[in-house]
């Protein structure tokens, strides 16, 4: 199993993000889970790698050729994918993955999210979607959702596309353990009235 882990590529963020970021790699590569990301060195990317890493997991970074700048790039991946554009990038991770988790971040993580997130609405993938919710980072996020659920925006259900978590093992319990039937995409369309 692969897991896409997306999250920020800031080292200017509070410590703690960091460090339990890099517990997950840890945690990944006990469990034999390999790390598909963007292939930072720095943030969140760096941290889920450098813990992936120190447990002899595999690591497939993706990043495009405009990237390779020196300390940029996370130079102990087992595998490192070069692309010309961030959409050819994103379509790999994508493709390379089993399960996705956003881990805080900027709005390129947003954006990673929101389009898995879509994707799934859409039925082009049904693969588990996590949300390490470390410190509260996305509980305002999570409440928007519900606030679109309640002004008729998106249907309730599709608030069951993905999961937020705190705890790291619970996480990956559930992406280990991930069993959903694919929605219908018409199960989760807003149907005029």
């Amino acid at each position: 199993m692969k897991i896409c882990v997306y999250g920020s590529s800031s080292d200017l963020i509070d410590r703690e993000y960091i460090e339990r970021t890099e517990e997950l790699g840890r945690k990944m590569a006990m469990r034999k889970i390999g790390l598909v990301f963007g292939g930072g060195a720095c943030g969140l990317m760096g941290a889920a790698a450098r813990g992936v890493y120190s447990g002899g997991g595999e690591i497939i970074g993706v990043a495009p050729t405009f990237f390779q700048v020196d300390g940029v790039l996370f130079k102990k991946c087992s595998e490192f994918i070069y692309t010309e554009t961030m959409r050819e990038r994103k379509q790999i991770m994508e493709d390379k993955s089993d399960a996705f988790i956003m881990t805080p971040g900027g709005i390129g993580t947003y954006e990673e999210f929101f389009e898995m997130f879509t994707l799934k609405q859409l039925g082009r993938h049904n693969k588990p979607i996590a949300i390490f919710n470390i410190k509260g980072y996305y509980d305002e996020m999570l409440t928007m959702l519900e606030k679109t659920v309640k002004g008729n925006f998106m249907r309730e259900e599709s608030l069951n596309l993905y999961k937020a978590f705190t705890d790291i093992d619970e996480m990956l319990d559930y992406i280990e353990n991930y069993n959903e039937d694919a929605k219908s995409i018409e199960e989760l369309k807003i149907i005029k009235r």
